[in-house]
């Protein structure tokens, strides 16, 4: 009778599942309820409200240009391009409809297809990217943060501040309300009754995406897993020097606007809430309880590596100490993934599996 109950509970958790210390039914529920109400909710609301901000800001710069309406605007920018950092990660759902990420922030462009794009718009004066609906039917790599970076930050933003720059700033006028729109979209998509965010906190066998807590658990995991690969491969080692080639500042992402390393901070920040706020890391058996302090050391770890990286990107890497920073970074995002990816995944009795990244 024992053997038959021990069954009967490890199927109602996912059948499956390869580890010994599977969490309990009402674990995974705390866990996969405190993922979606205290880590993405806020985060993407947060995202919205600051979005509207900026909205806001490059329009009145539009409608008075001067110095100080640039400097704002530019302001309002770096609080989104923060907020945007602590939801990058969160691949699934709304974030992965409508092309939504990629809308937002086309990266990489490893092949400045994008920033071509981006000037050819402003050399031509093409007006379809002055109106959302115009701007919408464009590339990807003109509608979101990385063309509005060079918008205000680029060769030529100077003339924002006059009239000049009428067309400049209609044109980010756009990109602004293209991204708050986007940004609510979001809001509303982790709102929607029946929506992701019901399925992910009760997941049920007839639903296509999460069918049990397993599948569930699987998607906050794997969000920690593969978003300290993506850090690395997309935001850290293409700029950085190695035994191969030379440093690269160029290639960081937001080079222009100095918010290179707040970016990775937002990142590295959205990344512990997730793990820290759910309780996932302590949703395992008694011999794994120490993997949520294990995980929290090396996101001190890594926090610790972006303190000392003070300088612009393109002197934090020609800078001995902030570049051996840098390289530490890289090394503790690899140990992240490991532990979470590896670790955690095995003491949950869960598959993470591939990113996209695999194979690149």
């Amino acid at each position: 009778m024992r053997i038959l109950l021990i069954a009967v509970m490890m199927l109602a958790l996912g059948g499956g599942a390869q580890g010994q210390s599977l969490p309990k039914p009402m674990a995974a529920e705390a866990v996969l309820r405190a993922a979606v109400v205290d880590v993405i909710r806020p985060s993407v609301i947060r995202f919205d409200a600051v979005s509207r901000g900026l909205k806001s800001a490059v329009g009145s710069l539009c409608a008075e240009p001067d110095a100080g309406g640039l400097a704002i605007a530019r302001q309002e920018f770096g609080q989104v391009v923060v907020a945007y950092g602590k939801v990058d990660f969160l691949r699934l759902g709304p974030l992965m409809e409508d092309n939504r990420a990629e809308r937002l922030f086309f990266w990489p462009d490893r092949r400045g297809i994008g920033l071509k794009q981006v000037q050819a718009i402003l050399a031509e004066q093409d007006a379809l990217a002055t109106d959302l609906a115009g701007l919408k039917a464009k590339s990807v790599a003109v509608q979101g943060l990385g063309a509005l970076e060079f918008v205000l930050f680029g060769t030529g933003s100077e003339s924002l501040s006059g009239a000049e720059g009428a067309f400049r700033c209609a044109y980010g006028s756009a990109i602004a309300a293209n991204i708050a729109e986007i940004a609510k979209a979001l809001v509303a998509g982790w709102y929607l009754p029946n929506g992701v965010a019901d399925r992910l906190q009760a997941p049920r066998a007839e639903y296509a995406d999460y069918r049990s807590n397993i599948e569930a658990l699987e998607e906050i995991v794997g969000l920690v897993a593969h978003g300290s690969e993506a850090l690395r491969d997309k935001h850290l080692k293409p700029f950085m020097a190695s035994a191969e080639k030379a440093a690269a500042p160029k290639l960081a992402a937001f080079w222009r606007s100095g918010l290179t390393m707040d970016f990775v901070r937002a990142n590295i920040e959205g990344m512990r809430a997730l793990v820290a706020l759910s309780g996932v890391a302590r949703a395992v058996g008694d011999m794994d309880q120490g993997l949520d302090n294990t995980i929290d050391f090396e996101f001190r770890n890594a926090i610790r590596a972006l303190d000392l990286v003070t300088l612009p990107v393109a002197e934090a890497v020609a800078d001995d100490k902030q570049a051996k920073a840098l390289d530490y970074l890289v090394l503790v995002t690899g140990s992240l993934q490991g532990i979470v990816g590896e670790q955690l995944s095995a003491a949950l009795g869960l598959s993470v599996g591939f990113s996209a990244l695999d194979g690149d």
